[in-house]
């Protein structure tokens, strides 16, 4: 038998017999010659252990290829190296090589002296081509983005230029300096240009590094552009995070162009045992010029003497007053967002207002962010893997400060600007968180409402008010307060939760927010406690600061560098103090310190509006609420009275309204006789309280629209004054377990109907009164029309004038027809509604006043049993006076029938 194997030989020698053998062979080849510039990187990903990588770039130009050095333990490297690509032949004409040159690869590697290098990620770009080498015209720097997959993972800063090699004796350029044997610098012309540059950096601590609070002590490495300083160690973390010596100072060689700036590292360097060190977070900050500013001149260290500044004011006398109760706190927030209708007698009187924002204090344009003081960078840790971004570690609290600095050693350097720095040590702090109400939150139950609750949370410390949940809401008006004791900077974040109540099972976060109370403590825009517009020493508007206003703008001035010397005589310059003039303001010498703070741009008394998020929806807002929060350090004294924010409380009324009479009420039906006819009643309720309508007796067959009644209706009602509105609670179906509460209008509906005994009843019109702005009614059946509902200004509220008697028009279902309904309206508050009885309808105790049977006509289908008394009623039209005449005849000639029978 034969080998399989020669067979299958064979079928490859046959198979190699019949492929023709493809050349390609270019009627030019060019030589050309390749200048890759890597001056640095940034923002490259972590691949060690220790938070760094060792980075090289492999450089690839059709088939060559070089590498730079390795930069150790960064992610921000600086290579500052020429590659060099000699000998290069590209087949094309140059013009069209020019004009789509090939592209550059760079890839970047981790260095591993144990295993395969590790791929942080790849650029590519396209060099400049010079088809003259004599022509000088140098390539720019720029930022190329470095990718893996579809991830952006740093930035290098590179250029490139390919000159063209017409013939072996060709002249390029000369090659750049050499730093060490075979690796080329970029040459001057490209590289950016450096000037000597002073960085100052606050290093005030670190925060929210929890697997750290049991380490010895920790120091940080500050690196920029070559050059590395670093504090002393600190403590223990958990006992104090932050550095005795808080500010650095770094001379560094910077470029003068901003766009090629290297990054600012930190590294975070944990103090073992037995000395081992580990860094244990690193953080790159790309962006700096933000922190560059201007130095500061030597003359600076004498601040500037603001004697011959004088305040000129007038003084208000004091005065004590009880406060009115629709002045109150909500009085002032309604009056400050605007709305007038419910804070009335606090705008009539001009009392100060605050500051609503619609956002977070912090996105406030004119407050930096309340970072003004120190920032906060997010410190990472860890091996990145490939989809995921490296984990936090924890927070470094710090700023820098970054100038030109002469560069000759000689001169004097410029004064330092990081200066009367706070105390750096752990201070205990009094906490007033003030939540005032939620706006549009995301809906948790079946209803499309949530039952809101708040949650508190500050390291340790939880506040859950679960038992002060409001039901059936997306709106609630939460006005609570709550006071907390914290230690800053250890307890430095308050998580302020709202969560949805759930009687049956677990309750649900509808969403969350921080803040960071130490950078308010800390921030020079003074945003632990808000200034009010006036100082008041009782009241709504009384001052609640530890500090008197001129305790505060001294302590301004010291920290900015001002000698302010206050002086209240007749000088060369004056302003007047706007004050409002009211029985509560403080001593003038408050007052005019309190001017001159509110011109330094500090935090005014405020609201501010903060998102909610929820981690199952990061991105997506869950709801706002309206807040604010105050810190008072425990070593400045006691703080003022807490601000009393609580829900206003409504006020027990009850109205009582009683029906005389209706007129000129539409006939809706007919009698035997083809009479036009009504059976009357009335019927009344309040606005949003229809489970309580009250209806008067019939009065049946009346034949001119006339009803007559005597009928007492009375509707207990809960009101607030101060906002003009009505409570209503009541539960939206039987088997709720909270009632829903809702503010209406105080709204008086009266209606006109005509009873009917086999169908139903006939509705015929109609009044609604504002018991706010109640029209103006008639004195007299006559005068009484349509008019009256046109005059909206002719109007009082009943709550001032408290009773009332007339007549008010009814609408009815055609335009051109209406009755007319007498009413009296009286309104009392529950301990007057006790003193002054008064029962429903004619029931007793019938007092207050006294109502008595109506006298109403007996008519009836049986007329015949009541003719004269028919006779009696007033006929308006003299087809009823003849109709009558005949009725009688009739009557006349069937009794004289029937007596002539008899007899």
């Amino acid at each position: 038998t034969a080998d399989p194997s020669d067979d299958t030989e064979m079928q490859r020698d046959l198979y190699r017999e019949h492929v023709p053998f493809v050349t390609c062979k270019f009627d030019c080849v060019y030589k050309y010659h390749l200048r890759c510039y890597l001056y640095q990187a940034r923002g490259l990903a972590p691949m060690d252990r220790d938070s760094f990588s060792d980075p090289y770039a492999h450089v690839s130009f059709l088939h060559k290829s070089l590498r730079t050095e390795i930069i150790n333990s960064t992610l921000n490297p600086t290579w500052d190296q020429t590659l060099v690509f000699s000998d290069i032949e590209i087949c094309g004409k140059p013009r069209e090589i020019a004009q789509n040159p090939p592209n550059i690869v760079i890839e970047i590697y981790d260095n591993d002296s144990r295993g395969e290098d590790d791929f942080l990620g790849r650029s590519l770009f396209f060099p400049m081509v010079k088809l003259d080498p004599n022509v000088y015209d140098t390539p720019k720097l720029f930022w190329c983005p470095v990718t893996r997959g579809n991830r952006h993972c740093g930035d290098i800063l590179v250029a490139a230029e390919l000159f063209l090699q017409e013939n072996d004796g060709c002249i390029l350029p000369v090659l750049p300096s050499e730093r060490v044997p075979n690796i080329y610098m970029v040459p001057e012309g490209i590289r950016p240009v450096l000037q000597l540059t002073g960085i100052e950096i606050l290093t005030w601590g670190l925060r929210s590094m929890r697997h750290l609070e049991s380490v010895r002590s920790a120091t940080i490495t500050v690196e920029c552009g070559g050059q590395t300083v670093e504090t002393a160690m600190t403590g223990i973390l958990g006992m104090n995070p932050n550095f005795q010596t808080a500010v650095l100072f770094l001379k560094v060689y910077l470029p003068q162009e901003e766009l090629y700036t290297p990054p600012i590292v930190i590294k975070v360097v944990a103090n073992r045992l037995f000395g081992r060190k580990e860094v244990v977070g690193q953080c790159t900050i790309e962006q700096l010029e933000e922190f560059r500013c201007e130095p500061y001149p030597r003359n600076q260290d004498n601040p500037p003497d603001l004697r011959g500044m004088a305040i000129n004011v007038l003084c208000t006398p004091l005065f004590c007053k009880e406060e009115d109760d629709e002045v109150d706190w909500w009085a002032k927030y309604f009056a400050s967002k605007g709305e007038h209708e419910m804070s009335a007698l606090y705008t009539q009187r001009k009392y100060n207002t605050l500051k609503v924002y619609g956002c977070e204090l912090e996105r406030v344009p004119e407050f930096l962010g309340l970072t003004d003081f120190c920032q906060t960078f997010k410190l990472y840790t860890g091996k990145a893997k490939h989809d995921e971004e490296p984990a936090v570690a924890g927070e470094f609290k710090g700023s820098f400060c970054i100038y030109q600095v002469p560069e000759d050693p000689s001169a004097p350097q410029p004064p330092q600007h990081f200066r009367e720095l706070p105390d750096s040590g752990s201070q205990e702090c009094i906490v007033r968180v003030y939540i005032v109400r939620g706006i549009d939150l995301q809906p948790k139950d079946n209803n499309g409402l949530c039952d809101p609750y708040i949650k508190l949370s500050l390291n340790d410390k939880v506040v859950v008010d679960r038992e002060n949940y409001i039901p059936n809401t997306l709106n609630p008006l939460f006005g609570r307060m709550y006071e907390l004791s914290c230690i800053l900077p250890q307890e430095k974040d308050l998580k302020i939760s709202i969560y949805d109540y759930d009687a049956l099972s677990g309750d649900d976060k509808v969403g969350e927010t921080t803040i960071d109370l130490e950078n308010r403590l800390l921030s020079r825009f003074r945003g632990h406690c808000g200034l009010p517009e006036t100082y008041c020493v009782s009241g709504v508007n009384q001052w609640r600061d530890q500090l008197k206003p001129t305790e505060i703008l001294q302590n301004l001035a010291r920290c900015r560098l001002v000698l302010l010397i206050l002086l209240y005589t007749d000088s060369h310059h004056s302003f007047n103090v706007s004050e409002k003039d009211h029985e509560f303001l403080g001593p003038m010498r408050e007052r005019v310190a309190l001017q001159a703070l509110h011109d330094q741009g500090l935090v005014p008394e405020h609201v501010e509006t903060r998102t909610l998020y929820s981690s199952c929806q990061p991105n997506i807002p869950q709801g706002k609420v309206e807040m604010w929060v105050d810190i008072f350090p425990t070593s400045l004294g006691l703080p003022g009275p807490a601000v009393n924010i609580a829900p206003r409380k409504p006020k027990r009324f009850v109205l009582r309204t009683i029906v005389w009479n209706t007129k000129d009420v539409i006939l809706d039906d007919e009698n035997v006789l083809g009479e036009k006819m009504s059976d009357i009643y009335v019927k009344g309720w309040l606005l949003g309280n229809e489970d309580d309508k009250q209806r008067t007796d019939v009065h049946f067959r009346s034949l001119d629209g006339e009803g007559n009644f005597n009928w007492r209706f009375v509707f207990p009602f809960d009101y607030l004054p101060a906002e003009q509105q009505c409570i209503i609670s009541k539960k939206d179906h039987v088997w709720s377990l909270d009632a829903t509460e809702q503010k209406l209008p105080p709204k008086l509906i009266i209606q006109i109907w005509d009873n009917d005994k086999f169908s139903r009843d006939d509705y015929i019109g109609f009044v609604e009164l504002d018991l706010n702005n109640v029209i103006m009614p008639a004195t007299e059946a006559k005068k009484c029309s349509l008019k009256l509902m046109d005059r909206p200004k002719e109007t009082v509220s009943l709550f001032k004038k408290k009773s009332m008697r007339g007549w008010w028009p009814c609408y009815a279902e055609k335009e051109d027809e209406y009755g007319k309904v007498e009413l009296t309206l009286e309104i009392l508050t529950e301990e007057e509604a006790e003193e002054r009885p008064a029962g429903k309808g004619r029931d007793p105790p019938n007092t207050n006043p006294t109502l008595s049977e109506p006298i109403r006509p007996e008519t009836s289908f049986l007329w015949f049993t009541s003719i004269f008394k028919a006779f009696q009623l007033p006929c308006n039209k003299i087809s009823y006076v003849w109709m009558y005449i005949f009725i009688y005849s009739i009557y006349i000639l069937i009794y004289a029938a029937l007596y002539s029978r008899i007899h």
